[in-house]
This record gives structure tokens, sequence and C-alpha cells, in this order.
């Protein structure tokens, strides 16, 4: 069982705030979370810890992390101390900047821009942690799908005004290798489309997932940049097979011309010299 936050102890860990910042980061491809469960955890899957003198960070496996009403010198000092655990980070990490607001009597939902929560407690954290980190990660591969595209264009271009495409295949293999690595990592890693795994032991905390997912439009996003990664993949696709085609078919030719030669040399010796 996870532990919940009392009305008494989320005082202590936010000093008795009734509002508070968030901040979400998309640091690397993976983070090693073995060490960081050994410390003073405050609830797993996903992980919560202590950070800051007055705050606590959500940490996922697959490189996001959550950091709740910590300075900006507390968020420089975790960073810090989490670096080593990031696996291939990011030389600019996506970031967003959230509010949370204890409101009771207008909770579990987002007003303004504003998170309302009717209680500070991890699972209520954990639940919003889950949808800021989804959100996060879909901004970086949503811009990482914009260069793609660019990229992927002038293939496209190729087929419609010369029917052939000109580029290596090499790096077709690439365009189709790294569409293949995002879905894999948003199906497998990141897991959109499932519910957190707070909600198997807290149903009544569904509505403000709901609410949570539909605010930030998760499934909606997560569509739409599965559609375009099977545009891309599709494209290059296409093109790496039209290449593959022309390479056979010059093969095929050069089996032609050296049978040809071959039979212009027979009758030479034929005719000519026997």
């Amino acid at each position: 069982m996870q532990k919940i936050f009392t009305a008494h102890e989320s005082d202590t860990l936010f000093a008795g705030k009734t509002t508070i910042g968030v901040q979400t980061l998309f640091l690397g491809e993976r983070i090693d979370i073995k060490v960081l469960e050994k410390g003073d955890r405050l609830a797993v899957l996903p992980l919560v810890v202590t950070a800051g003198e007055q705050g606590c960070a959500v940490i996922f496996r697959y490189g996001a992390v959550v950091l709740f009403n910590l300075t900006p010198e507390e968020t420089d000092g975790f960073l810090t101390n989490l670096k080593p655990s990031v696996i291939e980070p990011f030389e600019k990490p996506e970031t967003e900047a959230d509010q949370i607001q204890l409101s009771p009597a207008d909770a579990s939902r987002v007003k303004d821009g504003i998170i309302l929560l009717s209680e500070f407690t991890v699972e209520r954290l954990q639940i919003v942690a889950d949808v800021l980190a989804k959100s996060v990660v879909l901004s970086h591969y949503e811009a990482s799908i914009s260069d793609f595209f660019d990229r992927i264009e002038p293939l496209a271009a190729d087929l419609q005004y010369q029917g052939r495409g000109k580029r290596q295949d090499r790096e077709l293999l690439r365009h189709i290798g790294g569409t293949l690595l995002i879905q894999h990592k948003m199906v497998g890693l990141v897991a959109f489309g499932e519910k957190p795994e707070t909600l198997w032991e807290r149903p009544e905390l569904e509505r403000l997932y709901l609410r949570m997912e539909d605010e930030y439009e998760i499934s909606e996003r997560n569509l739409a940049l599965q559609r375009k990664l099977e545009l891309i993949s599709r494209t290059a696709e296409t093109v790496l097979d039209l290449l593959q085609r022309n390479s056979s078919q010059r093969v095929e030719w050069y089996i032609v011309i050296l049978i040809v030669v071959e039979i212009l040399l027979t009758l030479y010796e034929l005719f000519f010299r026997g």
C-alpha cells in the first residue's frame, strides 16, 4: 500500500501552501531509478521522493521527472544529483510549467490553466504527474516529428515529380528506424492509452485523471502523432522499395549484358577465327 499524506503531513511537505508550482522535464531516453528506489521514497509506481526543503519529485523510468514546490536553486540541485541516473540525456530537455491550487470545494479539474486538487496526497500527485509527464513527452516527440517531416518531404517530392527516389538506402533506413523507436517508446515504455497504476488502488480518483487527460488532450495528441509516424514510415518504406527495385533491375541488365557479350565472343570465335 502506498503512503497517503494526511492534512497535517501535506502542510509539512508544502509548508502550508495552498498554491504550488510544478515543473515537468523530459530529461533523456531512460532514467535508472534502482538506486533512487533505495532512498527516501514516499511511494512507488511511479516513484515519489522528497526533494528540496518542502517539495517532492515524481520520477518515471522513461526519462521524465515532475517537480512539486521546488525553488529554482532546489531544482538545479535535484537535477544535478539525478544526472548520473539519466541514460542518453537530451541536449535541450523539453520542459513545461504548471500550478496546483488546493481547492476542496472546486477540485479534480483544471481551471484557467491551474490544476485544482481537494488534497495534497501522494496518489493525487502521482496522477497529476502521470498526465504532465505524458504531455511533456508528447511535446518532445511532436517537435521531433516536425523535423522528420522536413526531412521526409524531399523524398515524397522525388516520387511525385520524378517517379523515383534519390536518397541513399542508409538514410531511409534511419528514417524508418527513428519512427519505430518512437513508436516503441510510446507504446512500450510511456504506455499512452493506459491508466496509471494508482487507479487500481484508488479508483475514486479516476475522475481527476480523466479530466486532466482531457485538459491536456493526451489521447488526441497521441493519436495525431501515431498517424504522422505511420505516414513517415510508409513514405520511407515506399522510396526504399523503389530504390531496391531499381537496384535489382540494374543487376538484371548487367547479367543480360554479360550474356550478350559472351554470345558475341563465341560468335567471333566461330566465324572470324574458326
